[in-house]
């Protein structure tokens, strides 16, 4: 039970790493993106489509955020408690980070739900959807553990 945190932490970089980069969808018939985007092609997709705005969003609500997120669990994980027994800003912080966790992936299963009923594509969940939403997960769970210390 003593490695649960060090194997949940480097699982979650690991599947957020291949949550980036392997694709989250398969679009049938939209010519919008590539036939299986990654989050990665997604963003410069946007940004090369002159979204400035949007990719700049996407990146900070889905790339950025998870992996400070990432970084201040294994900040919480390995300081140790302060003498006067107060928590550290970063154990303030976290809980306010975790209601954020699955914002991603909630909003690619809107676009593929949006995507079947409008007709406009066929749409299917790939690998990288599954490994962004596991290593969301296991950053909840390492919340949680953490929390109870």
């Amino acid at each position: 039970m003593i490695l649960a945190v060090p194997v949940l932490l480097v699982l979650s970089a690991l599947f957020l790493a291949f949550g980036l980069v392997l694709p989250l969808v398969r679009f049938e018939k939209l010519y919008f993106f590539n036939e299986t985007p990654s989050l990665i092609d997604i963003v410069v997709s946007l940004w090369a489509q002159g979204s400035g705005g949007l990719a700049v969003l996407v990146v900070l609500f889905s790339i950025v955020f998870p992996v400070v997120k990432l970084f201040a669990i294994a900040l919480e994980a390995t300081t140790p408690t302060p003498a006067d027994g107060k928590a550290h800003w970063i154990a303030r912080l976290l809980p306010l980070l975790g209601k954020w966790s699955m914002m991603d992936v909630m909003l690619v299963a809107l676009v593929i739900v949006a995507a079947k009923t409008s007709g406009m594509a066929s749409a299917f969940t790939q690998p990288g959807l599954w490994f962004y939403a596991a290593s969301a997960i296991m950053t909840g769970l390492l919340q949680m553990k953490l929390q109870r210390h």
